[in-house]
């Protein structure tokens, strides 16, 4: 009979803080470790989960077949513990003598501590344990007096939903997700300097817990073993731990846009900027996909967060999928039949 607790690591930290970026090179490091992975997804095309199993962690479409990798499309995951992440622990349970461990990665609005409150229940605690809740933080935004790298959208992101209390300052969930922190990666280090990086780490320690370790790192590169394996059953202890949300009862995320747009893409440059374009007409916080560029054999992974846009090749085409330009935009009061003509017109325009 299996009796071992599996151990749970729960990945937060805000839009752009790297969370993604950190778990891909967990997986691509992950060396024999049998890595279960549930990924809090927003948009119909899954753009996240398809970056992960571009790691090669060997997950089909859905998922399900081999239990190592589990979309979530229908919001914050600590918000819906008692819809579709309470199935798919169970499903995860079923099959504990095949998992070494399990990591979650919330969504840039997640509250952590309803999270790890769920891990106490019975159903739940018989089987996991939460290892450790690690914190990423993007360094130049907090070196630059900012939580986030465009807290603008991020704060239009949180008031798109009515339930929540807008009255209270933003930065109080950045405090919520430092305050539950049991490790803090400093991600995005390289070129701030030694004073730079103390005043960054001072604002940390501010709102962490005492002992708490920060760590540095560039592109998510952090050694396995220094995240894993941390043993802090923090399902005992998450009641202790004081935020600012500890009376709230609801606290959904799911009310904003998410529109799928296809395109015929010549130039990356020229994409870049009609994103950028579109933007500053419309209440959109986060765009990812896909992009086909003539005569490319690699597939370009495009991602933004307010103006900014990142962009990277991470593999080639397969033979067996179509080579298509597929974004998410994520926002409010999105009109995706609008988004679309404004893009296409801007990519078609000499």
């Amino acid at each position: 009979m299996q009796t071992r607790k599996i151990p749970a690591t729960i990945v937060t930290g805000f839009l752009g803080s790297g969370k993604t970026t950190l778990l891909r090179h967990l997986l691509t490091h992950a060396e024999g470790r049998r890595i279960a992975v549930i990924v809090n997804e927003f948009g119909e095309l899954g753009i996240d989960g398809e970056l992960l199993r571009g790691c090669g962690i060997g997950c089909d479409e859905s998922g399900q077949e081999n239990g190592q990798l589990f979309e979530l499309a229908n919001g914050c995951l600590c918000c819906t513990v008692q819809e579709e992440f309470a199935p798919v622990m169970e499903q995860l349970a079923a099959r504990r003598d095949q998992i070494d461990h399990l990591v979650i990665e919330t969504s840039g609005l997640a509250l952590p501590k309803p999270l790890v409150q769920a891990f106490q229940w019975p159903a739940l605690r018989n089987v996991f344990t939460v290892d450790a809740v690690i914190t990423v933080v993007d360094a130049p935004a907090v070196a630059a007096g900012r939580f986030a790298d465009d807290p603008m959208a991020v704060d239009a992101l949180r008031r798109a939903d009515d339930n929540l209390d807008h009255e209270s300052p933003l930065a109080e969930l950045f405090e919520d997700q430092l305050a539950t922190a049991d490790l803090v990666v400093v991600h995005k280090t390289d070129g701030l300097d030694e004073a730079t990086l103390a005043r960054v780490e001072a604002a940390i320690r501010a709102e962490t817990p005492q002992g708490v370790k920060l760590l540095h790192a560039q592109h998510g590169r952090l050694d396995p073993a220094v995240l894993l394996g941390l043993g802090r059953a923090v399902e005992d202890v998450i009641d202790q731990r004081k935020t600012h949300h500890d009376e709230e009862e609801d606290h959904d995320h799911d009310a904003f846009d998410s529109v799928s747009v296809a395109l015929e893409v010549q130039d990356r440059t020229r994409l870049l900027r009609a994103l950028a374009d579109l933007v500053d007409r419309h209440e959109i916080y986060r765009a990812k996909g896909f992009v086909a560029l003539p005569g490319a054999a690699m597939r370009l992974v495009v991602q933004g967060v307010g103006q900014r846009f990142d962009s990277y090749f991470d593999r080639a085409w397969r033979t067996d999928e179509a080579r298509q330009t597929r974004l998410v935009l994520i926002g409010d009061h999105l009109d995706a039949e609008a988004l679309q003509s404004e893009l296409g017109a801007a990519l078609a325009a000499a």
